[in-house]
């Protein structure tokens, strides 16, 4: 249901207000008619803002791999609902009104602009959240489910942001009746009672509210138990993940989960899910009681239940003190010979492999509609996984759109010479100013 970033599509909906409102750029590399996505042809139009480096991450699916880290972790979750149904072949090529007209997002959102998503062309695109499947998932005749895969945003470049991650949805419905009622009454007691000997203490500040209502189609009371039952899930599920039912541990400190008030355009009362781990407040998770407009669109009747996403980087990287994200794609045996199948270990960090720092900066054309994550992209497409971050800053004191870029050039795996990163840098120059039009300084 998801965003967070690496986390889910309930957080990314919130930030994702930082970015242009336009579906449309002004700035448009060139394409061939048609491209090639996993052995199909697909047109191109004034849309299309898929890379090649995107392209080829489609097939690779690390949340199927064994005894990765990210496997792993999907086992976990799926561990812990074993009476849910485990979904994870869903294609990730959606339309965009699957995408968001499905969920209720506004036309307006940012979310639907070509500098925050990956357009094959206007009529298809590549997944950016989970909730893309919910309502299919729905219509087929799911109650409870978990679906995982892979889900891609265009990002900035840095140790935390990847274009390609990786989100875990759930989903449980309850008939809307006194015998479902009943139902989610005794599964409340369970939760209650498994959780009362738990170490763990919970700060639950989120609660029903004018900022965060009930939908005036839902019973209120039956919208508050499914609130309340969502939060037993999930407290029961970070418990598994981060702290495991250590009843009655003496000198322990207990983990410490927080839930606070959210916005998310598909749930209504929303909430996200913080944890307390290894000294710092965490973003975990966002969460809700499902929009029955999504419900009526998968033709579901008589029923309410809830939805939460989450991020399995974000929490991966967490539990194996993986450093940087972009480790997860390393196809080298020092990385992942680290991790087994069903274990969650912490991870070893093998040498860091100098860094090779390259600036380039440029004059914008006038009414440019270039943005950040343009550049970003181009970046990956040339030198893919060997930039490490980028710092950017925009010159003050000119009328001119002048912008200067730091691109830090590290390999996870080897040493780069200066030589290979100069050739690499000078593509990158070279495509700045063929496809965008820029003026070198």
């Amino acid at each position: 249901m998801l965003d967070m970033r690496m986390v889910s599509c309930f957080q990314r909906c919130r930030c994702a207000y930082r970015y242009s409102h336009r579906l449309y750029s002004t700035v448009k590399p060139k394409y061939p008619p048609s491209i090639d996505i996993c052995g199909t042809q697909y047109p191109t139009d004034e849309v299309t803002n898929i890379t090649p480096a995107i392209i080829s991450k489609i097939p690779i699916r690390l949340h199927t791999q064994p005894a990765h880290p990210l496997s792993n972790l999907r086992s976990l979750i799926e561990s812990h609902w074993p009476d849910f149904a485990h979904l994870s072949s869903f294609s990730p090529l959606v339309t965009p009104f699957k995408n968001f007209d499905e969920l209720s997002f506004p036309k307006d959102h940012p979310g639907r602009s070509v500098t925050d998503s990956y357009y094959i062309n206007k009529d298809l695109m590549l997944r950016t959240h989970t909730s893309a499947h919910e309502v299919e998932v729905f219509r087929e005749g799911q109650s409870k489910w978990l679906l995982t895969a892979d889900v891609y945003r265009r990002d900035e470049i840095d140790a935390s942001h990847y274009p390609v991650f990786h989100q875990v949805e759930g989903a449980k419905l309850y008939e809307s009746n006194s015998t479902g009622m009943k139902q989610l009454e005794q599964d409340n007691l369970r939760l209650e009672q498994y959780l009362a000997k738990s170490n763990i203490v919970i700060e639950d500040v989120a609660n029903v509210s004018e900022t965060n209502p009930v939908q005036e189609r839902h019973d209120a009371v039956q919208a508050e138990m499914v609130a309340r039952n969502l939060k037993l899930e999930l407290n029961s599920l970070i418990l598994t993940l981060f702290g495991g039912a250590r009843e009655g541990a003496e000198g322990e400190e207990p983990l410490r989960v927080r839930w606070i008030e959210a916005y998310f355009p598909f749930t209504s009362p929303s909430f996200e899910v913080e944890v307390f781990f290894r000294g710092k407040w965490l973003e975990i998770l966002g969460c809700g009681v499902i929009r029955q407009a999504t419900l009526d669109t998968a033709g579901v009747q008589n029923k309410i239940g809830w939805a939460f996403g989450l991020g399995l980087e974000r929490i991966a990287m967490i539990l194996y003190s993986i450093p940087d994200i972009r480790l997860f794609w390393s196809t080298d045996p020092r990385f992942l010979s680290q991790f087994k199948e069903g274990e969650i270990s912490t991870f070893k960090s093998y040498s860091k492999y100098p860094s090779c720092f390259k600036d380039v900066s440029f004059w914008l054309p006038e009414n440019s509609g270039f943005h950040e994550n343009d550049f970003c992209d181009l970046v990956r497409d040339v030198a893919g996984d060997l930039v490490e971050d980028i710092d950017a800053f925009v010159h003050p004191k000119t009328k001119r759109g002048s912008l200067c870029y730091r691109i830090n050039y590290c390999s996870m795996d080897r040493s780069l010479s200066n030589e290979e990163t100069n050739e690499i840098h000078k593509t990158v120059v070279s495509r700045l100013t063929n496809e965008f039009g820029v003026e070198i300084r």
